[in-house]
């Protein structure tokens, strides 16, 4: 059950390294910050989970942050009813979201392709409409659900288990209190088995159905095979993913709100998935660290910053270069990922994993090429 080929047992080492390494080897892109780690790893978990519908099936869904939303508000209530302890809220937060995604999926299923997406974007507007709407009395609103030091926490209670004297409480793993490295470790080693799990779909004869499906779903149906329960069940997968990140948001940041919700979030997604490469297992998590990069990176760099950066040159180009390119960055950074993905699209279709690939044959074949040279060489002397 948990065995891996030595393929897969090598990336999974090599993965599980880099992802506990962050810390070291992102210190000099100046992203070596707990609060930003974490978000490296919740959103990987999200695009790992969505790639199992699109990479594996070709069915993409532009609603899967309705399942984040749900997550979220799925462990903050998890916080106030019951206890400040992970493992409850990310419990709930999975099932809760799985079963909104069976609930959606029910009735997207029905269609393919285009009305299939429109679908998913449908449903995943009318939740967060609703969250901001009708559903106040759980969700608050605007203001979004927070904790609070007077809510019941029924097992902490039960159990005794007190609160700071100050402060508001603060979520725990087994009565260790989450926060700065730690938060971030607890969150890595969370993206690591859904990893390890996303291995083990990929290769089980369940991720060569949906193929399959993804292949040739008309012959598919022709060979008698029964389409819909695997599509639904990948659909219902892939919602859990979020759900759990969702459930991670609210242990870093006890707090949800229908932001997360909203259509730009599933945008962000689709987007993570594409330029790392879709149907790959790294490409997803490739594609949502460059994103969260730009994100938080990029859109930090002021004027102040940009006319240091180029003090070396002439008043006049100087200032040129700084007007330039502050349009690039800070407000603007979105135009900097816009003409990322455009070039990933135009000359990397595949994404940033199928560039490494290319990259990775080429040194290969000049490798090779070298080496008969070389030998003819030797031969004629």
């Amino acid at each position: 059950m948990f065995s891996l080929s030595r393929k897969d047992f090598t990336l999974l080492a090599v993965f599980s390294v880099i992802v506990m390494t962050m810390p070291i080897w992102l210190q000099p892109l100046g992203a070596a910050y707990p609060g930003l780690m974490q978000k490296f790893v919740i959103y990987a978990i999200f695009a790992i989970g969505f790639n199992i519908l699109f990479g594996l099936t070709g069915y993409l869904s532009f609603g899967h942050a309705a399942f984040l939303g749900v997550g979220s508000y799925t462990a903050v209530w998890s916080f106030k009813l019951l206890s400040m302890d992970m493992i409850p809220a990310l419990f709930f937060a999975v099932v809760f979201a799985g079963i909104f995604a069976l609930f959606i999926g029910f009735f997207s299923l029905r269609r393919s392709g285009i009305y299939f997406s429109i679908l998913t974007l449908a449903f995943a507007q009318m939740s967060y409409s609703l969250a901001y709407s009708v559903l106040t009395p759980i969700t608050n609103g605007e203001t979004g659900l927070l904790i609070a030091r007077d809510d019941p926490r029924a097992i902490d209670t039960m159990l005794g288990v007190g609160q700071s004297a100050s402060g508001m409480p603060m979520p725990s793993l087994i009565g260790i209190e989450l926060g700065g490295y730690g938060g971030f470790y607890i969150c890595a080693l969370v993206l690591i088995a859904c990893f390890f799990l996303s291995q083990k779909i990929f290769a089980s004869p369940f991720g060569m159905a949906l193929r399959g499906i993804k292949s040739n779903p008309t012959r598919m149906i022709y060979t008698g095979f029964n389409t819909k329960p695997y599509m639904l069940t990948a659909f219902v997968i892939s919602g859990m993913f979020a759900g759990l990140a969702g459930g991670l948001l609210a242990v870093t940041d006890p707090i949800a709100g229908a932001e997360r919700m909203q259509w730009t979030e599933s945008g962000n997604l689709v987007l993570m998935t594409i330029l790392g490469g879709v149907g790959t297992l790294l490409g997803p998590v490739i594609g949502a660290w460059v994103i969260k990069y730009c994100e938080n990176i990029f859109s930090a760099i002021n004027t102040q910053m940009l006319n240091g950066f180029f003090e070396f040159l002439p008043d006049g180009v100087q200032s040129v270069a700084v007007t330039v390119m502050s349009k690039f960055v800070g407000e603007g950074w979105h135009l900097t990922l816009g003409l990322v993905f455009v070039l990933i699209v135009v000359f990397l279709p595949g994404g940033l994993v199928e560039g490494a690939e290319k990259l990775r044959h080429r040194f290969r074949r000049r490798s090779a090429a070298y080496d008969l040279a070389a030998d003819a060489q030797e031969k004629r002397t």
